[in-house]
């Protein structure tokens, strides 16, 4: 079970008692936490070495992360996602190590620091190289062993990682256990589902990895090909087959846990289920869960995957065999309260066996008749189904009960059930016989899909806004086929209709570009898979409905205790009146400890106007900083003084501050704006006070303040909650982790609320592991390392020191002389710039003076020289010492 998050979003006192009150709604607010008065920042006990190892010959970016003790432990090897690096899965990286495992990530193969081409986890080339990761693992001395050269080793990751967790335990017997996520059994099957090319994926891929030429050449003229033809060939077929998980099957025969996204246009549920059904047939324990975001977007559940992939792990290479690794089959669904965690909107469903794809089928019987409808001239315009970078929200909002799909008149056929008499939850994969036929001997290129339709027919959503593809050959046609739909975990109601729809295209793949007609008859009703065994947990009810009455009372009781001590506020310094922020020799030490600090003599100070980004590594001290700072516990030594003012629990000036901690708190059947309201009466201002029309403007909420908040999306929780910490317009407010969970666009509508924020003169502090998006949208940085301060300053400062250079050319740079560059003496590096119009230099050893007199001897038209460095180049040099 989770432990809920704590959200304070604004301490607001008049007086003791009132301030006591109004804590005690305030907690019942935002839905569960404890205060407590003791730093929480863990003790940075995990080590990491990073090195270069080569084994298969070429250069592999690793890091190696372990934490105190001297017993043998196992290992773990966690790869990361397709376009990422080992960066991606440094968090997991560091909780499992805390956890009692040698865990080593790397960045594979063209991606990161590392060297060599995307060989798509060719056996030969990645697959090798875990073996040799493997084969160093055995090496350390605190790794335990099965045997000589044979390490207790599990590997983890997710898509990519995934992928080559699942072939090196078909090509290493040293592998003991895996947990691969979101991820493919047969690359060919998913990128050419049933022959039919899913061209904006495959292009996605090509991109992500940087371009055709970082690929190997068979594997770029292969992508070129299919591209160009719009249909894959057999050849294509065959070389993807081959590097795929699929072509082990029969060797895989470790315990395996599976998670497969819902939300997963790229890699369904289909593919989890050949998984778990390959590696079952071999004697290995498996389960299998369905998750509720994936490659489309949506809440990948990051913290519920992480505890069952360690649990795992604790079973099956730590042998423990009291540790529950959870049932056999688990489905997260939405609507109500997850009684596994007590998130809002979410439960799990689950079973003891894996029900597969077609279990408990039903028959709904659909209208007869054959339809009619035409593949346009060059497969345009398409029908829209998920789209890959936006589609996280449209299946986020199909979930929520909102159809976004879209199917044009003529391009598609349709049949429809009658009204549900009662409501009938699909789980898996419905099926139908259809007669299909196209003009003049062509294949049939069709996509499938099953609409919930309200009962006045206005509404229709597309479950997880997927469909599926089929290419029909002449010599299928004229008789019946059995179609799959696709995968699902999705609830029709009674009153509601299923409609079957069969369209001629869609956006995400290859259609023929000759115009075509196709019929298409239903030879039989549409079968759907119900899972009977399948059962939903109970929706009890959270902890905090019980545990809050009281806890409220210990709230009141410890400020009144406190009320004395706080009547002896240091007088306020004029001096600092206009001062957002001034702390000064700040310092907390570790509960129960006389000489660890969780934060030590730290001092800065932040200016109006000012967007202060506040970094730093897990256990550096930020968390106690921000809690500190909210008056939530005491400081040791220093102060903190806010507008002059110094804060103390309860103290007046920090109705000026509004706050935002992660973790949701929101009563989930009431609107968004009636959330605002409740929580702006419990505060005991004047509603004139609240500007809420201002905060909602800047938030950008919109029409969605009408709607219940069960009904949201991550995205639009996560404004709401910065909307309500901006309640009252805070002069100063303070945002811990405000784009977790989020995905790319919504990222950055979250960076322009910041910006829009601080251009009203009022100021942000920001705590963010997104160094990237910190780059963007903060105006100042302080770094933190081990609860002390590195560095404070404007970004540019920051990022303006370093061995990196900019040097920029009045013509364009041709790549021979930037070759001749990089082989001068003390040249780490040379590149040129994305225009041609630069190069970017790394200096290893050389001067910036020798440099620029060697680029005039080679007649380099230098314009200008200077530093540049991204900002995740200079936080990694700060907090290691300039060894980064």
């Amino acid at each position: 079970m989770e432990t809920p998050t704590v959200r304070w979003r604004r301490l607001l006192p008049r007086t003791p008692a009132r301030w006591a009150a109004a804590v005690a709604v305030l907690a019942v607010l935002v839905g569960g936490g404890t205060w407590t008065a003791v730093a929480d920042d863990g003790p940075p006990a995990v080590q990491r070495e990073d090195r270069i190892l080569r084994p298969g010959g070429v250069p592999i970016d690793t890091s190696y992360f372990t934490a105190g003790g001297s017993g043998k432990r196992p290992a773990v090897l966690i790869g990361h996602g397709f376009g990422g690096s080992k960066n991606d899965v440094r968090a997991q990286a560091e909780k499992l190590a805390a956890d009692g495992y040698a865990v080593l990530t790397w960045s594979a193969r063209g991606f990161g620091k590392s060297g060599g081409e995307i060989s798509l986890n060719d056996p030969d080339h990645e697959v090798k190289d875990v073996s040799g990761l493997i084969d160093w693992l055995a090496q350390r001395p605190e790794v335990e062993l099965d045997a000589k050269g044979d390490p207790r080793v599990g590997l983890t990751g997710a898509s990519y990682g995934g992928a080559v967790s699942l072939l090196a335990a078909g090509h290493d017997r040293r592998v003991d256990a895996i947990a691969p996520v979101i991820t493919y059994w047969n690359l060919a099957d998913a990128l050419f589902p049933d022959g039919v090319f899913k061209k904006l994926w495959a292009g996605i891929f090509i991109t992500t990895g940087g371009g055709c030429e970082k690929f190997e050449k068979q594997l770029c003229e292969m992508y070129e090909r299919v591209a160009v033809s719009g249909k894959p060939d057999a050849a294509a077929t065959k070389l993807l087959t081959e590097r795929s998980p699929s072509a082990v099957a029969d060797r895989i025969t470790v315990p395996s846990l599976l998670l497969q996204g819902q939300s997963d246009s790229l890699f369904p549920l289909g593919q989890a289920d050949a998984m778990q059904k390959a590696i079952s047939a071999n004697g290995a324990p498996v389960s299998v869960d369905w998750i509720s975001g994936g490659h489309d977007g949506g809440d990948n559940e990051t913290s519920r995957v992480e505890g069952r992939v360690g649990s795992w792990f604790d079973r099956y290479l730590k042998e423990e065999t009291g540790t529950d690794t959870g049932p056999a089959f688990r489905v997260t669904r939405t609507g109500g309260i997850d009684s596994t965690d007590g998130a809002a909107l979410k439960r799990g469903a689950s079973s003891d066996t894996y029900p597969g794809l077609r279990s408990g089928g039903r028959e709904i019987p659909l209208g007869e008749g054959t339809k009619t409808f035409r593949n346009p001239a060059g497969s345009a315009p398409p029908a829209i189904s998920a789209v890959p970078g936006i589609g996280g929200g449209l299946s986020q909002l199909s979930s929520l009960g909102v159809g976004l799909s879209l199917d044009f008149p003529g391009q598609f056929g349709r049949f429809e059930s009658a009204p549900l008499d009662t409501s009938v939850r699909v789980t898996g994969t419905p099926t139908v016989r259809v007669n299909v036929k196209a003009t003049e001997g062509r294949d049939a290129v069709l996509f499938g899909k099953v609409y919930d339709v309200s009962p006045d027919g206005r509404q229709q959503v597309l479950p997880s806004q997927l469909v599926a593809p089929y290419r029909i050959t002449p010599d299928q046609q004229g008789k019946p086929v059995e179609l799959a739909l696709p995968a699902v975990d999705h609830e029709f109601d009674a009153g509601h209709r299923m409609r079957l729809v069969f369209s001629a295209t869609d956006l995400g793949y290859a259609s023929p570009a000759e115009p075509a007609t196709y019929t298409v008859t239903a030879d039989g009703p549409l079968t759907v898979p119900t899972a009977p065994a399948v059962r939903t947990a109970a929706a009890t009810l959270p902890w905090w409905t019980w545990g809050l009455p009281a806890a409220a009372l210990v709230i009141a009781a410890a400020l009144l205790i406190t009320a004395r001590r706080r009547t002896a506020t240091p007088a306020p310094d004029p001096e600092l009146a206009d001062v957002p922020l001034q702390i000064t020799g700040l310092s907390k030490k570790y509960a129960k400890s006389v000489d660890r600090y969780a934060v030590r003599e730290l001092s800065f100070r932040v200016e109006k106007g000012q967007v202060l980004g506040l970094l730093g590594p897990n256990g550096a001290g930020k968390t106690t900083t921000l809690r500190m700072l909210m008056g939530l516990i005491t400081p040791d030594e220093g102060e903190i003084r806010v507008f002059g003012q110094a804060i103390r629990p309860g103290a007046p000036v920090l109705s000026r501050v509004g706050a935002f901690v992660e973790g949701a708190g929101f009563l989930p059947h009431l609107s968004g704006r009636a959330n605002l309201d409740l929580y702006w009466q419990a505060t005991g201002r004047p509603a004139e006070d609240a500007h809420i029309e201002e905060a909602l403007e800047i938030a950008g909420l919109g029409d969605a303040l009408a709607r219940a908040v069960r009904t949201y999306s991550q995205g639009m929780r996560q404004r709401l909650a910065i909307a309500q910490a901006m309640l009252g317009m805070p002069d100063l407010l303070i945002l811990d982790e405000p784009t977790n969970g989020l995905d790319p666009p919504q990222i950055r509508e979250m960076r322009d609320v910041m910006i829009r924020y601080a251009a009203g003169g009022r100021t942000v502090i920001v705590s963010s592991h997104l160094l990237s998006e910190v780059e963007q949208s903060c105006t100042h940085l302080v770094v933190m390392d081990r609860g002390r301060l590195v560095q404070a300053g404007p970004v540019a400062e920051i990022t303006g020191s370093g061995d990196m250079i900019l040097v920029t050319t009045a013509e364009e740079v041709s790549e021979p002389l930037a070759e001749k560059v990089a082989t001068l003496p003390g040249i780490g590096s040379a590149v040129r710039t994305d225009d041609g119009r630069g190069l970017l230099v790394r200096l290893d050893g050389a001067t910036t003076s020798r440099l620029v007199a060697d680029l005039v001897r080679l007649d380099v038209p230098v314009t200008g020289v200077g530093p540049h460095r991204r900002l995740e180049d200079a936080f990694l040099t700060l907090i290691s010492g300039g060894a980064a």
